[in-house]
């Protein structure tokens, strides 16, 4: 098992199973590493072994959130981008630019909470099972999300 930084590995396990490895450098303690299985929606923190030392089961539109930030870590995850995800089964350049616009026009309207209701709703759910793990979601002031740690990890 190895460290990856803010990337994701695709394995594919018995058969059609696919799970994402992420290793979240700094965030989690060395030799662990998060194990996303999409096909069930269930995320797992990994040691040798492989020893499961904690594992949720994510719904949909927690895991359609999750992924987009995990892919950024150690950078934040645009609002634009997380709102395409959850919204959309594809996640296409033209669904982020209308996102993008969308939000735009919101944050003249003053309807920026509205837009960003279902999102909130997503993040809350999943912030209670990331802090299983030891993992917090912080909000970048308009701008998105990012993957933190609830306690300091040294490298």
């Amino acid at each position: 098992m190895h460290n990856v930084l803010g990337s994701c590995e695709r394995a594919k396990v018995h058969g059609d199973t696919d799970i994402l490895h992420y290793g979240l450098q700094y965030l989690l303690p060395a030799g662990h590493l998060l194990a996303l299985n999409v096909k069930i929606h269930s995320l797992s923190l990994v040691t040798n072994g492989p020893l499961i030392v904690a594992q949720q089961q994510l719904t949909d539109s927690e895991q359609r959130v999750l992924i987009p930030i995990l892919d950024s870590f150690p950078n934040y995850c645009p609002y634009d981008v997380l709102l395409t995800s959850i919204s959309s089964l594809s996640g296409t350049a033209s669904s982020t630019i209308y996102w993008q616009q969308r939000l735009e026009e919101a944050q003249n309207d003053g309807t920026w909470q509205q837009e960003l209701r279902p999102l909130r709703r997503a993040l809350s759910s999943l912030r209670n099972k990331l802090h299983s793990f030891g993992l917090e979601i912080s909000t970048v002031r308009e701008r998105g999300c990012s993957l933190t740690s609830l306690m300091r990890t040294l490298p």
